[in-house]
């Protein structure tokens, strides 16, 4: 927008009072000087209106509703207040939108009367946008065009300050376990938690790496001709675990900029955020974590959406910065036992595999969902026990995360 303060109809009026001036000179006609003087004070007074008198604006904003969503619309409601001695013509607004959200922020400017007057007072104004990246976005301000009543001048000024935007991930519905057995279950299936050792409710396992020797159960190990070990059961709330690699390495570098930056690890943060929340509804307390074993969000109670809503606040602002490494998480979680053990990755190789293959024999229901795997790394991990999928964007997550926990295939790709 130019910043010239004159609109047509007032930039016309300045050429016709030179003319006139020049012209009553040329031909000596003082009728002429009279025009033009006329048209140089209203032309004057005009721009002294807009850019002189001293005005009184302010602007409310809002979002309906607060918080906004990946690829869902949301209503902006503004409410803008201009108080002057005189009153203004009718004019343009346009609201500033930052880079990932889309939208038409823009409209006319109803004319607004003498602030000596009662009404008039505020201007109530909305408009629809879609975010289309996750992160903090700083809405405005918005920017006012106005003229004076004779329509000589404008002035385009912005009003109030920006205000932020959380945008979450969008959550995703994904299959439920409903056809798992009862020791996958959360408590909408089974409340039974496995802890280490004991007289009664003993349930073998197969051995893996850090578990104590006294453990063994040499019963089942003559039985199943493979070594065993013991655990117990007891009535508890089960707890699945969702990691999240935010290791800069294992992602693109515009990952670790900003968030959205990234389209593999923003198709991580979507599968993140919608798995906890599959299995928050099938009763599992739920903790999400990164590769250092940092929580990422408070844990969530079986059955509470609510925590949902908190966890996908918690990843509206995160990148990957962190060089968490897999056997980071393997020692971190050697010691636990649990239901659901799903971890998304990004670039995984095979060592990657390697050295997660010990935490399968720890979870009931181990996943292992890679955005970006190497040759080989998804068949190793299948073959120490994972379910794997690829899930380079989010149109495949519901189809990989469906294989994986409902018909148990591996989806393995060279």
């Amino acid at each position: 927008m130019s910043r010239f303060p004159l609109t047509a109809r007032g930039t016309g009026a300045a050429v016709l009072a030179f003319t006139a001036f020049v012209a009553a000179h040329a031909f000596q006609i003082t009728e002429l000087l009279y025009i033009s003087a006329l048209l140089t004070v209203a032309v004057a007074g005009s721009v002294a209106t807009l850019y002189l008198v001293r005005r009184t604006e302010r602007v409310e904003r809002f979002f309906d509703p607060d918080v906004g969503t990946v690829g869902r619309d949301l209503d902006v409601h503004l409410r803008v207040e201009i108080r002057s001695p005189l009153p203004t013509a009718q004019g343009r607004w346009r609201d500033r939108l930052p880079d990932g959200v889309t939208g038409v922020p823009e409209g006319v400017f109803p004319q607004t009367g003498s602030g000596m007057r009662t009404g008039q007072r505020g201007v109530d104004l909305h408009y629809s946008v879609t975010p289309q990246r996750r992160g903090i976005r700083n809405i405005g301000p918005i920017s006012v065009s106005s003229t004076d009543p004779f329509g000589f001048a404008r002035r385009r000024h912005a009003i109030g300050r920006p205000l932020p935007l959380t945008v979450t991930p969008a959550v995703l519905t994904l299959a439920p376990l409903a056809d798992q057995a009862g020791d996958v279950g959360g408590t909408m299936h089974a409340t039974t938690d496995q802890i280490g050792q004991g007289s009664d409710n003993l349930v073998p396992r197969h051995y893996a790496p850090g578990d104590s020797m006294r453990r063994i159960h040499w019963r089942a190990s003559a039985h199943r001709d493979q070594l065993m070990v013991r655990q117990e059961e007891q009535e508890s709330t089960p707890t699945a675990i969702v990691v999240l690699d935010r290791a800069s390495g294992r992602w693109n570098v515009e990952a670790t900029r900003a968030p959205g930056g990234d389209r593999g690890f923003e198709t991580a943060v979507c599968a993140c955020v919608s798995i906890a929340a599959r299995l928050v509804q099938e009763g599992y307390l739920v903790r999400v974590v990164d590769f250092d074993g940092a929580a990422l969000s408070d844990p969530i109670d079986g059955g509470d959406a609510a925590g949902i809503e908190r966890l996908a606040i918690d990843l509206a602002p995160i990148t990957a910065r962190r060089d968490g490494m897999p056997e980071t998480l393997a020692a971190v979680l050697s010691g636990e036992t649990v239901g659901p053990l799903v971890v998304i990755g990004g670039v995984l190789t095979p060592p990657d595999a390697a050295a997660l293959a010990p935490l399968a024999h720890h979870s009931s229901l181990p996943v292992l969902l890679a955005v970006t795997p190497t040759p080989g790394a998804l068949a190793e991990a299948a073959a120490s026990g994972w379910r794997v999928g690829r899930i380079a964007t989010e149109d495949e997550l519901e189809g990989a995360w469906a294989d994986a926990v409902q018909r148990g295939a591996h989806r393995v790709f060279s």
